[in-house]
């Protein structure tokens, strides 16, 4: 190979039907473009953090956590698109690089969406723990539609932009999911029933509920599975569909609490004793804050006792209340009931014997 080096340009050199000269420009072009996207990520994001430390602006962190997300790798994709649309390059190459391009663009694009749900969702679910529980069991449905329908959307672009006919593919989306939904029915099953639990508010998390012999609060309401932490503290998991098909005792919404309780007596308590029972309960139930007395009667006779019933209202759900209130109306009954020497009942049996005594005349027709 001669190479006439007296006419020799290595600027004009023809490398692929473009110069040295126009390789290096569009090498330059790729690298300030690239650098100045890094800048001006950094300067956006630095301003956003002032923004949002100010806390005037709360969807600022949002913005911000998406903007960080930027990838490198996208960013470089996209520098050499821009830096490349200045050389001349064959018809495949530049399709190449356009569908990459515009690929890593939307992928870029769906990474931000997500990140922005994400935290509209969380600022929801802060705003709504302590005012609107019951909110927060749409959080998780929501979530996982909003996730869904960025990554299709990103997905159908991204087969539109290499060409594919996306019409037909929707179309073929319609019976592709009728075979789909045959063959996953039952997680269908429980996806339908964790939308009934979200939409009917069957329960929210924070309930206390029980379901046949198990009991606990609701941790947690998935898209498959329940999950509540009982009262000796493991996990419990129910299948949604398995959860709806029982009873479900929500005391979560119970606004007051009913209370029935029965005591005895002795049956050697006096009459005039009996009578003022009602009156030492009533009382002693009256003396407690955040209660309202409903009745106290003498009962019935029992086996061994002489019972008394009552019933009062706690008025708050709270369990705890509700025993330390039952204790302390304990308490004042025992002490009355001291004081006025009325014993409580406890199980006796007494056993009366009656003794005969003969005369002498009933001892000889014995004898006869």
């Amino acid at each position: 190979m001669n190479i006439d080096y007296e006419n020799f340009d290595l600027i004009e050199t023809s490398i692929l039907n473009n110069s040295v000269a126009e390789w290096g420009t569009a090498v330059l072009m790729i690298t300030v473009v690239f650098f100045g996207l890094i800048i001006l990520k950094k300067v956006i994001l630095t301003r956003l953090k002032s923004l949002s430390g100010r806390g005037k602006i709360n969807w600022m962190e949002s913005l911000f956590d998406a903007l960080s997300q930027a990838k490198l790798l996208i960013l470089l994709i996209i520098s050499i698109y821009i830096g490349l649309q200045g050389l001349t390059l064959s018809e495949t190459v530049s399709k190449y690089m356009q569908v990459m391009a515009f690929c890593a663009f939307f992928v870029q694009i769906g990474l931000w969406l997500r990140i922005l749900l994400n935290g509209r969702i969380a600022t929801y679910r802060e705003k709504q723990i302590k005012t609107n529980p019951a909110a927060l069991t749409t959080l998780g449905a929501v979530k996982f539609a909003g996730h869904s329908l960025i990554w299709l959307a990103v997905t159908l672009l991204i087969l539109d932009n290499i060409g594919m006919d996306i019409t037909a593919l929707v179309a073929g989306l319609g019976v592709g999911g009728i075979a789909v939904a045959l063959a996953v029915q039952n997680i269908l099953g429980d996806l339908f029933a964790s939308l009934s639990i979200i939409l009917d508010k069957t329960f929210v998390v924070g309930d206390f509920i029980i379901i046949d012999d198990y009991l606990g609060s609701v941790e947690s309401i998935g898209l498959k599975t329940t999950r509540i932490r009982s009262l000796s503290g493991e996990q419990i998991v129910f299948s949604n569909t398995d959860l709806l098909k029982g009873r479900i005792r929500n005391y979560g919404r119970m606004f007051e609490r009913r209370v029935v309780v029965t005591l005895g007596v002795t049956y050697d308590t006096p009459r005039e004793k009996l009578e003022a029972i009602p009156n030492i309960i009533k009382d002693a139930i009256e003396e407690q804050d955040n209660v309202r007395f409903d009745r106290a009667h003498f009962f019935k006779y029992a086996d061994f006792s002489l019972n008394f019933e009552y019933v009062y209202y706690v008025l708050s759900p709270d369990y705890n209340e509700y025993m330390d209130i039952q204790q302390a109306i304990n308490l004042t009954i025992h002490e009355q009931f001291e004081s006025k020497n009325i014993d409580f009942a406890f199980p006796t049996r007494t056993i009366h014997i009656q003794s005969a005594v003969r005369s002498d005349k009933e001892n000889a027709e014995i004898m006869a």
